[in-house]
């Protein structure tokens, strides 16, 4: 178990990380099923509603295993909200509203997020951080896949100055870092691995260009939280039953004819369970949709207001 593994690596390191990760995953959890209950409450379906899940407690949306794969893989899924299709207005209509309801609230929550992330970002910096080097940019910052991105999120005490592949090989004295920095940058700086044999000039003091150190902590709980939340939306958009994505093929593209029994449902969702497990096939291909995405919409968000 990598929590388990973590924990007695560095027991600090990791609770501060599951002090921000769960409540994140709570919250995205539990918005993602009660949006399920609520639309299937407009759509005319009052079940949700009867058994007690247009709540905003968690423990009556959480699933055990899928807040597990949460913490471990970084997607995952609640507890169903329980829906009687037979109870809606128009049931294909309905059926598709109540499925992508709670992917769409994790989205909203993703975007909005990222708004707040930007804002803070630039607030939360003094303006030198960003004439540092070619690494010090808001989009550096704000990326899932950003260096100092991941630097914020682990705690490091580090700032990524620029990237130094290049150099590497031909390193004599420090001349070659000269060109890039001054020298009372120079002072201060290490290389740093992100352990694929990318090399990159390190600057130790992340602390000191913090314009209001509180806001870090408020950032770093803003970026799980933009993270799981859209993670849990591109994972329910899988076409596998149960998750939402089946919904979403079978209504838009089968007119609704599939009809899949429970048993077979489980079986199904065993066998995803057991590839997510055993393979990287699932997470490779949800991160690199959750990168793609994620950079589209950073992207638009920093060019709106001029950071790009």
């Amino acid at each position: 178990m990598g929590i388990l593994s973590a924990l007695q690596s560095d027991p600090r390191g990791t609770i501060i990380i599951l002090l921000y990760q769960i409540p994140a995953i709570l919250i995205a959890l539990t918005l993602h099923e009660l949006s399920h209950g609520y639309v299937a409450y407009r759509c005319g379906d009052p079940t949700a509603q009867m058994m007690g899940r247009l709540s905003f407690n968690p423990l009556k949306h959480l699933d055990p295993i899928g807040t597990l794969f949460m913490l471990l893989f970084g997607f995952g899924w609640a507890r169903p909200v329980p829906v009687n299709p037979r109870n809606y207005k128009h049931f294909r209509r309905d059926d598709l509203l109540v499925s992508i309801a709670g992917i769409t609230m994790n989205f909203c929550l993703f975007f909005m997020t990222m708004l707040l992330l930007t804002g803070i970002n630039q607030i939360l910096w003094k303006p030198e951080l960003w004439t540092l080097g070619s690494l010090t940019t808001p989009r550096e910052f704000l990326s899932f896949q950003g260096m100092n991105f991941y630097a914020v999120l682990s705690g490091d005490n580090t700032v990524i100055v620029a990237d130094a592949t290049q150099y590497v090989r031909s390193v004599s004295g420090s001349s070659v870092y000269m060109s890039l920095l001054t020298p009372a940058q120079f002072q201060n700086i290490s290389i740093a691995t992100d352990g694929a044999g990318a090399y990159y000039f390190a600057m130790e003091g992340l602390s000191d260009y913090l314009r209001s150190p509180w806001l870090i902590y408020v950032q770093k709980f803003l970026m799980y939280f933009a993270r799981i939340n859209l993670s849990l939306a591109v994972f329910n958009l899988i076409p596998i039953p149960p998750l939402d994505g089946y919904h979403v093929v079978n209504d838009i593209f089968l007119r609704g004819r599939l009809h899949i029994p429970a048993k077979v449902m489980s079986v199904l969702m065993i066998g995803m369970l057991a590839l997510f497990y055993f393979t990287n096939i699932f997470s490779t291909a949800i991160s690199t949709a959750v990168y793609f995405v994620q950079g589209g919409v950073l992207n638009a968000i920093l060019w709106v207001f001029g950071l790009g």
